[in-house]
């Protein structure tokens, strides 16, 4: 599996790696010690990094700050000259993997990305939380559009969500428009039926990072084959768990942690 250019979606490449897949991970560092500690926590994980560096450049940096419920707020530093270019991609990168994972942060290079794979017939998934200029050409490449809660609605001009995504995989023909909703769970259309799946409930100390979590369950479940369902509730699990620890990576549990909440887990009452 493939994941660019950058964000949060680091912790999706290493979930993914941790639970049993070959993973690589496109994106641009600094030339400084953070680039450095960068490199060193992808070898260490497992996950082949193709990281651009820049010169006399700082690599980005997050600030999170976390509220008494663990709820979090990023504040992100990051230079513009961080930003992957097409100029930067390889298609060998793209074109041999069974998977391409990209955000939204580096519009063109993701839409590059995703055409390629979709020309060598390689699956797309996203994660979208921002209307970025030229994200509508971006997602007309992707098969699973999975986007934060409000992005559906703000994208299509609609104000009920489950109006929002049955028009989002219309206007731009994806498999999967979905919205991560939180502790509300989960909705998921795939052009006939809309899935719901609640989220679980957990003792939470951090969400820094649930919502990459969920998107690495959702992918490993694509790749076993699972039925959807199985494949959104399986992903809930994964980012309940993640929230429990501190760190966008400090909570990413075992496959064996993971089937265990889905057995034996309380869950949210979904909103009426």
């Amino acid at each position: 599996m493939n994941v660019m250019p950058g964000g949060q979606t680091a912790s999706t490449v290493v979930a993914c790696q941790r639970w049993g897949m070959s993973t690589r991970y496109i994106g641009r560092v600094g030339d400084d010690a953070a680039a450095s500690l960068h490199r060193e926590a992808f070898a260490a994980a497992g996950v082949e990094a193709q990281t651009v560096p820049v010169a006399n450049c700082a690599s980005q940096q997050s600030i999170i700050i976390l509220d008494s419920t663990g709820e979090r707020t990023i504040l992100h530093k990051r230079d513009e000259r961080l930003a992957l270019s097409p100029a930067d991609l390889k298609r060998e990168w793209i074109v041999n993997a069974r998977m391409l994972h990209v955000d939204g942060w580096d519009t063109e290079a993701a839409t590059v990305a995703a055409r390629w794979a979709r020309e060598a017939g390689v699956q797309v998934c996203c994660d979208l939380d921002q209307l970025y200029p030229g994200v509508e050409e971006l997602i007309s490449c992707i098969d699973y559009v999975i986007a934060s809660a409000d992005f559906p609605c703000r994208l299509m001009g609609e104000d009920d969500i489950e109006k929002a995504l049955k028009a989002m995989h219309r206007e731009y023909d994806c498999k999967l428009s979905a919205a991560t909703l939180g502790h509300d769970g989960v909705l998921a259309w795939d052009g006939e039926t809309m899935h719901y799946q609640a989220a679980y409930k957990v003792p939470v100390v951090d969400t820094t990072g649930a919502g990459d979590t969920f998107r690495a369950g959702f992918i490993y479940g694509l790749q076993q084959g699972w039925q959807l369902d199985h494949q959104l509730d399986f992903a809930c699990a994964a980012a309940a768990l993640n929230c429990t620890a501190l760190g966008a990576r400090g909570g990413i549990k075992t496959l064996d942690a993971i089937e265990r909440l889905r057995s034996t887990g309380e869950r949210y009452t979904r909103p009426s």
